[in-house]
């Protein structure tokens, strides 16, 4: 909580009654761990999906995945796994293409990436749907794809 104080400029109580408010919104979900309580999205809420794609625009996806399919042959899908999935920002995002991709472009992609979002990318490649789904990822937002 003091985190988020410093960074938005307000006091510790203001944060506490914002986090309040979106826990009885249904937004986020509160854990209590020891003597700290952990919040985290409610990714059950009808809303999440819809709180992801703003976040996505925020942070630049769009933008990443329109420049992926300019220049991606045969893309399956895109999706974003891991700790930005479930909506912690870590500094390293996570992105998984399902398709074929050039290896030259996949490298400029992920330097490209990681300068446009000033967060580490970690980009993987998959042939198809089924080898993606075999990671067993628990978190995972969908960008594109059917």
């Amino acid at each position: 909580m003091r985190g988020f104080a410093q960074e938005f400029d307000e006091s510790t109580n203001s944060v506490r009654i914002e986090l309040g408010k979106l826990h009885e919104a249904g937004l986020i979900v509160a854990e209590q761990d020891g003597q700290r309580v952990l919040y985290r999205p409610n990714i059950q809420n009808p809303f999440y999906r819809e709180l992801c794609g703003l976040v996505s625009k925020h942070m630049g996806f769009d933008q990443l995945i329109e420049r992926v399919l300019d220049q991606v042959g045969e893309l399956e899908a895109m999706y974003v796994v891991g700790d930005y999935a479930r909506g912690l920002d870590t500094g390293t995002v996570e992105v998984v293409i399902v398709g074929e991709v050039d290896s030259d472009y996949f490298e400029r992609l992920t330097k490209r990436a990681q300068e446009e979002l000033d967060r580490k990318v970690m980009i993987r490649v998959f042939e198809d749907e089924a080898s993606f789904r075999t990671q067993g990822h628990e978190n995972v937002l969908k960008l594109i794809g059917e």
